[in-house]
């Protein structure tokens, strides 16, 4: 192993660069998706299509990032963040660019939803796997900083998008937009790698293996300078081209039984992470969240407008209100995450039931500010992102921790996909939001009230042996931090 691929964090110097960088990697990528409820009522107007239907351009900018996160984490791993970083700009930009020229909703979905959706996870994963490298002591300071670069970016771009609405239309926005997100490869350039990805190491390895063969090769020849017995050189070309294509089939035989046996072993302990009555709950939990908690951020802005609460946006969306006071939320429940006391199962179970009873009051609420005030609630509540991680430590253990968080963000990315586009339908078929928030409302409760009862159960059944993982998930907090 080269002695660049053995460097240690640093935990400074050029690392802050990279802070630098990752954080506006992430609001240049996400400041339109976190902010797309500005947008919704714009579409709604252009295409004249089913809220149902334009509702899926929402939901999937979000749900395609999460449910591709495992994809998105390999190609970091193998080619590196820079390259990512790159790539994912060029996505992103492109997706908005694209969305300007679309003649429907349903090339929308394919280039706002899925494009920029995609792009926006490469870029999550690029710009928090690399930070995690210079960061080690610091590491959670670092992670902190660069995840509220989407909740800034949410709160500046819903502004800024309201105003070259107004100024360029529609089509000038977007392209205005994408433009900016351009940007996101000069932040690339920032992140130098401190160590070789997965791929050059294994081109590097393949180039010395075909040196070594061809070494080989020339040997016998070496070794018979007079060249009398060419009919034995043939012979003994033949029978190695024989060698080498029988090897190579054995090589790739076993490479599928290899990953035939790594697929089946991921299933089993998929299964055996699902007979965990707290883990389960918890998944249950995050879907029903995720099923009724991002409508607002899609809907909102459209219910002021329909009810007449007010003409047109205002000059502060409702959207930059949640995006802002997420940025708080995020950084208050990280902090009570590190108080001895604290239980994060009973803390996360919380903000459910508070998101649920918030989304059951909207339909009561005839006034803006109160939409303002619910807004920030539903913005703090919506921090509980930064306790998931703690969340699944406490239920699973260190040792699981990386598979058990994909398996939450599936389920999280396939519930986003899904809630929108049903409070969409909700409304066509009744032409009244109310409907669809005391559903949404309603599913967040029940998800909240299902992980209180099953973390009570457990505790109670089994209060020894959860006292002890209580005590390794403190004292494992800052390796939380990388899964973050």
């Amino acid at each position: 192993m080269s002695a660049q691929n053995t460097k240690q964090a640093p935990d400074g110097g050029w690392g802050w660069a990279i802070v630098v960088a990752s954080f506006m990697g992430q609001l240049l990528a996400y400041g339109s998706p976190q902010s797309v409820g500005v947008l919704y009522p714009e579409w709604l107007n252009t295409f004249q299509d089913s809220k149902g239907m334009t509702a899926w351009v929402g939901s999937l900018v979000s749900g395609v990032g999460l449910i591709a996160s495992p994809v998105c984490s390999a190609c970091v791993v193998n080619f590196g963040a820079r390259p990512v970083t790159i790539f994912s700009g060029v996505m992103v930009s492109g997706g908005l660019m694209l969305s300007a020229f679309a003649p429907n909703v349903q090339f929308l979905i394919f280039s706002y939803g899925i494009v920029v959706g995609l792009g926006c996870g490469l870029v999550y994963a690029a710009t928090v796997t690399i930070t995690c490298q210079y960061f080690e002591k610091r590491r959670g300071l670092a992670l902190g900083i660069i995840t509220t670069g989407t909740s800034i970016g949410g709160f500046l771009y819903a502004t800024v998008q309201n105003e070259f609405i107004a100024l360029f239309g529609l089509d000038g926005c977007l392209l205005l937009i994408g433009c900016f997100a351009l940007n996101i490869i000069a932040c690339a350039g920032l992140m130098r790698p401190l160590h070789l990805p997965a791929y050059y190491l294994k081109q590097r390895a393949a180039l010395a293996e075909k040196t070594e063969e061809k070494v080989l090769e020339k040997a016998p020849v070496v070794e018979d300078p007079i060249k009398k017995n060419q009919s034995v050189n043939v012979l003994i070309t033949g029978e190695t081209k024989e060698r080498k294509s029988l090897v190579s089939y054995v090589t790739l035989v076993r490479l599928v039984k290899k990953k035939q046996k790594e697929y089946s072993e991921y299933l089993h302990s998929t299964a055996e992470l699902l007979q965990n009555r707290v883990f389960l709950a918890t998944c249950v939990s995050l879907f029903a969240y995720c099923l009724g908690a991002y409508t607002p951020l899609l809907f909102l802005e459209d219910l002021a407008q329909t009810e007449g609460l007010i003409s047109g946006i205002s000059t502060i969306p409702l959207v930059s209100i949640m995006s802002i006071a997420a940025g708080v939320g995020k950084l208050l429940l990280g902090v009570m995450m590190d108080i001895h006391w604290m239980n994060s199962i009973f803390l996360y179970s919380f903000t459910l039931l508070g998101t649920g009873v918030v989304l059951l009051i909207i339909p009561v609420t005839k006034n803006y500010t109160g939409l303002r005030v619910i807004s920030a609630l539903l913005g703090f509540f919506s921090g509980n992102w930064s306790v998931i991680p703690y969340v699944t430590t406490k239920v699973v253990g260190m040792d699981r921790l990386t598979e058990a968080y994909g398996i939450l963000m599936f389920f999280g990315g396939f519930s986003i996909m899904l809630g929108p586009p049903v409070a969409g339908w909700i409304y066509d078929w009744m032409h009244s939001y109310d409907l669809a928030f005391y559903f949404s409302g309603s599913f967040v409760l029940l998800g909240g009230a299902g992980l209180f009862l099953a973390a009570v159960c457990c505790r109670n059944n089994n209060q020894e042996e959860t006292s002890t993982p209580d005590t390794e998930c403190i004292n494992d907090y800052d390796k939380v931090a990388t899964v973050a």
